[in-house]
C-alpha cells in the first residue's frame, strides 16, 4: 500500500502559552518556541494547562488526532485540592454529568506526586488544605473537560499536565522543548474518473 509521510511535532507546552502561533490577551503563542509556520496544532490545550501538544503539516493526521470520532486516548495528571476519595474516583470512572451532558467512562487512579518540572507561577495553596495527584485517561476533548470533571466530584484541579495522546507521550521533554517525528499515513487514492456514454437517440 502506498504511504505518505507526515511531519509530527511533540511539544511540551508551558503554562500560560496558547495553542496557537499568535499572541493574544497578554498570553504568548507558539511562535516564540516553534519557527515552522507550515504546521498547525492537532487539538488544543488551554493556556493554564501544561504538557503535550501535537502539531502537524498533515490534514488527515490532524483529523485523526483531534476528531472525537476516533476516540484517541488522552492521558493527564492532575493535582487536585483535597484528599480524593475512592467514591469520587469511582464516579469519575463511571462518568459524571456536566452541563453539556454526561462524560464517557474514564480510567482514573490516584498516583504519588510525580517528579516533574516546577510550574511558574506556582499553584495557589491554602493553609491546612492538602492536595493529591491523580491520573486520568479520557477519549473525549470537551472544553476544559478534566477540570470540570474533578470539580463535579468536589475536588477542583489546581494543576493539569497532559502526558500522552494516543501512542505519543512527553517522554523527557521539558517545558518549551519539542521533537519531530515522521508518521506514515496511507495515501488517499483519487476515485477513478467517470466516463460518460452517449445515449442513443430514441
Amino acid at each position: 500500500m502506498d504511504h505518505i509521510t507526515a511531519k509530527l511535532l511533540l511539544f511540551n507546552k508551558p503554562y500560560g502559552v496558547l495553542s496557537q502561533f499568535t499572541d493574544l490577551d497578554g498570553h504568548h503563542g507558539l511562535a516564540g518556541f516553534i519557527k515552522d509556520k507550515n504546521i498547525y496544532p492537532a487539538g488544543r490545550l488551554d493556556h493554564d494547562s501544561e504538557g503535550l501538544l501535537l502539531l502537524t503539516d498533515s490534514g488527515p493526521l490532524q483529523a485523526r488526532i483531534s476528531d472525537p470520532k476516533h476516540k484517541m486516548t488522552k492521558t493527564y495528571i492532575a493535582q487536585v485540592e483535597g484528599n480524593i476519595t475512592e467514591e469520587a474516583l469511582a464516579n469519575l470512572r463511571f462518568g459524571v454529568n456536566l452541563n453539556d451532558g454526561p462524560t464517557r467512562r474514564a480510567q482514573v487512579k490516584r498516583i504519588p506526586e510525580p517528579s516533574i518540572w516546577t510550574r511558574f507561577p506556582p499553584i495557589r495553596e491554602r493553609k491546612n488544605q492538602p492536595t493529591c495527584w491523580i491520573e486520568l485517561q479520557i477519549t473525549e476533548g470537551r472544553n476544559r473537560q478534566v477540570r470540570r470533571m474533578t470539580a463535579a466530584v468536589g475536588y477542583p484541579t489546581l494543576r493539569l499536565v497532559r502526558t500522552a495522546i494516543g501512542p505519543w507521550s512527553l517522554g523527557n521533554l521539558q517545558p518549551g522543548e519539542w521533537k519531530e517525528e515522521a508518521v506514515n499515513l496511507p495515501a488517499v487514492k483519487s476515485p477513478p474518473a467517470r466516463t460518460w456514454k452517449k445515449k442513443p437517440h430514441a
